[in-house]
């Protein structure tokens, strides 16, 4: 082999940026899926993704094309369809993310956030009155945990309130960076019992009184991701909308330590997309008469590279693993997120170095990237917040304050 014949991916059905072939985990369904997914990324989205950071508007016209692929509430079973993998449902997490992590997040606030919230914490008529419409995507979900003054302190912290007054709940109080909620037909909200002081979980439906959300301006990082202030007002929430099994901060939890494995398999996805194109990038650009792929330099970068995603993606996949395998420990999705999400900063940088001052331009792609990955860093719980979790899992010892 020369020089210059790259070694590629291990099958043409691989990515380049999957070095192992981890695609090889999935089963032939699987990967019917991964694939159909991947055409439509590529098609309908890749070509106008810049189009939609610019704007900062959510491409909600791509949510019906979406359905069509029928991989909205994979993770949840139905009548007619059982429950897909975890690990099927964080790949395409990746997919998404690979191409733009705003789109995905669009699409993983409604299909992971809030119908898990509906399926792990609802009860069975409300799975059957909310999840179909859900599935099919006619019914768009958003998830309202974290609040204008609180972030890592939310289990404790929450100021949105809830009181039961006769055959309604009243909640009163704001959330803050709440996805999908300007156009969303109802948000999961999370509010304090002012009787017994627990977090207590309710589905409120956009038409409620009471109910306002309102556009955040100025976001620079997933700006097609509309994240929206949500203001409650004495918002009269019926009490079939109370989730049956949302009686404590530790049922919300159960929600999170899915999700959190859910943003290992995005961050593994920006670093992909950025991998990506700077490879592409290297081999094209030219300085001194020789690409710059052939410079020590850019190489090291690219080997370093490689490594944080192949890492990163063996760490997304176990986790993924041990659920579809009943173990459920909050460390394993924790050390994952904050495992990835670090290296994520990592690649988008160096990505960004290759390009060099062409890195700043979105024409290539890597700039949206690099923003983008901010955000992941920090939702689902910061890297600190994270590791604390990790280490009292290791320890057996809290360290939270």
């Amino acid at each position: 082999m020369s020089e210059h014949e790259p070694l590629g991916p291990l099958s043409p059905d691989f990515l380049e940026s999957d070095f192992y072939g981890y695609q090889g985990t999935l089963d032939d369904a699987e990967i019917e899926v991964v694939l159909r997914t991947r055409r439509f990324l590529q098609e309908e989205v890749a070509p106008r993704a810049n189009e939609f950071w610019e704007q900062a508007s959510s491409p909600v016209h791509l949510l019906p094309m979406i359905a069509e692929l029928e991989i909205a509430g994979l993770g949840y079973e139905f009548d007619d369809r059982k429950a897909s993998r975890k690990l099927l449902t964080g790949w395409l997490e990746m997919e998404f993310a690979r191409i733009d992590p705003s789109t995905g997040t669009m699409f993983s606030v409604h299909s992971s956030l809030a119908m898990s919230s509906i399926s792990i914490l609802g009860s069975e008529e409300q799975r059957e009155r909310w999840l179909p419409a859900m599935r099919r995507m006619e019914t768009i979900g958003a998830f309202g945990l974290s609040e204008p003054h609180g972030g890592s302190d939310v289990a404790g912290g929450l100021e949105t309130t809830a009181r039961l007054e006769g055959d309604h709940w009243i909640l009163n109080g704001s959330k803050r960076w709440i996805g999908n909620a300007t156009f969303a037909d109802l948000t999961i909200v999370f509010a304090k019992d002012e009787a017994d002081g627990e977090v207590k979980g309710f589905v409120v439906e956009k038409h409620f009184e009471g109910f306002r959300a309102e556009k955040i301006e100025g976001k620079y990082s997933l700006r097609a991701v509309e994240n929206a202030d949500i203001h409650l007002e004495n918002c009269r929430v019926p009490v079939a909308n109370k989730l049956a099994d949302a009686n404590s901060f530790a049922d919300t939890a159960k929600v999170l330590r899915l999700t959190r494995g859910g943003v290992a398999f995005q961050a593994v996805g920006v670093m992909m997309g950025a991998y990506e194109r700077a490879v592409a990038y290297a081999r094209e650009r030219e300085q001194f008469g020789s690409p710059i792929a052939s410079f020590q330099l850019i190489s090291d970068l690219i080997a370093r590279m490689t490594a944080n995603i192949t890492a990163s993606l063996g760490m997304a996949i176990r986790v993924s693993q041990l659920q579809d395998n009943g173990i459920h420990y909050d460390e394993h999705a924790a050390l994952a997120k904050t495992f990835c999400t670090t290296r994520l900063r990592e690649v988008v940088s160096w990505a960004r170095e290759i390009m060099g001052g062409n890195g700043i331009l979105i024409e290539h792609d890597v700039i949206r990237f690099f923003a983008d990955a901010e955000a992941l860093y920090s939702y689902e719980g910061t890297a600190q917040i994270n590791n604390l979790i990790v280490g009292r899992g290791v320890t057996g010892f809290s360290a939270f304050v």
